[in-house]
């Protein structure tokens, strides 16, 4: 049974700032189709001409919810000083978390490393303490990679950091991540009916405060599927499952957030939103309100959804 000993190590496990990126170039990333089974080659192709207003529709529909919802949100534009497809999924090369650390991260893709950008993290700072900045990104020249809050999902309160083995996250930067940030590492491998990898850990599972959304399927191996369970029901979660059907329409790409007044909200697109049974639904909005928006083209072209748009801040306030 893992224990929290010490006032001091609980954190919350959402928060209410978020950072997002306005697209500019949103598009189809040929660099990252091979290792991401979410991206749809032929609907890019369809959608090629309207994909980047489309995108920018959607990404503005998605932050006005949240607005509404009375989350303070850190809006910064993609420029179109270099090649960057997928700057929408901020939560992929920067991590902020409450001891004051930035951690930049190694990425596969070699266009995806231009969405590193130094002044956001200065322009941060006028909000946010910033104690130290930890670059992992050395690891690109040895080929290993740890795609930020994308490979890993945290429990920030538990610091446990479950993470999906891949071309994209590799298990010694997973090592180096938990050594310098005390977190528990629980590394499995996860594959989809075809046994292709899966990319990210985030697109099979979230997890909350007191509960846990997870695609146990994915997971093939019996005792590493134990273990994964083991970790959530030791931190008291109540687990509900997902079907690898439904992870195709990312019901496992959702992210729990909150307001100022402390209420708790569930990040996720329509197309996971609709592939919810009636049942998961009504548990789910037993622990947050719901709130979804359509991301069709982001999905089809990005393969990715509404967790990786966001980065949470858990910086301590300036």
């Amino acid at each position: 049974m893992r224990v929290i000993t010490s006032t001091a190590q609980i954190q919350p496990q959402s928060t209410a700032q978020i950072m997002m990126i306005r697209p500019v170039n949103f598009g189809f990333n040929t660099q990252t189709a091979e290792s991401n089974e979410f991206q749809q080659e032929d609907f890019a192709k369809e959608t090629m001409t309207i994909a980047q207003n489309r995108a920018r529709e959607e990404f503005d529909l998605m932050v006005s919810q949240l607005r509404k919802a009375g989350i303070s949100l850190h809006i910064f534009d993609d420029n179109e000083e270099k090649d960057r497809p997928d700057a929408v999924f901020s939560n992929n090369w920067i991590s902020f978390h409450q001891s004051g650390k930035v951690i930049l991260y190694p990425m596969m893709a070699e266009n995806r490393r231009n969405e590193r950008r130094p002044d956001i993290i200065e322009a941060l700072k006028k909000d946010f303490k910033v104690e130290e900045i930890i670059d992992l990104t050395y690891f690109e020249q040895e080929d290993k990679f740890l795609e930020g809050t994308g490979s890993m999902v945290l429990d920030r309160r538990y610091k446990i950091a479950y993470a999906c083995l891949s071309p994209r996250t590799h298990i010694e930067v997973l090592e180096k991540f938990g050594e310098i940030m005390g977190y528990e590492i629980v590394p499995f491998s996860a594959s989809d009916e075809n046994n292709k990898p899966i990319y990210h850990t985030n697109v099979i599972m979230c997890v909350g405060d007191i509960f846990a959304v997870v695609c146990l399927d994915a997971i093939k191996n019996p005792d590493e599927r134990l273990l994964v369970r083991t970790a959530l029901e030791d931190t008291n979660k109540y687990i509900i499952e997902l079907t690898l059907d439904q992870v195709h329409h990312f019901a496992g790409n959702m992210l729990m957030v909150r307001n100022a007044r402390q209420d708790k909200f569930l990040v996720m697109s329509t197309q996971a939103y609709e592939a919810l049974t009636q049942k998961q639904r009504t548990a789910l909005s037993d622990y947050a309100n719901i709130l979804h928006t359509d991301l069709s083209v982001i999905e089809g072209n990005g393969g990715g959804s509404a967790r990786c748009m966001m980065t949470e801040i858990h910086l301590p306030r300036a």
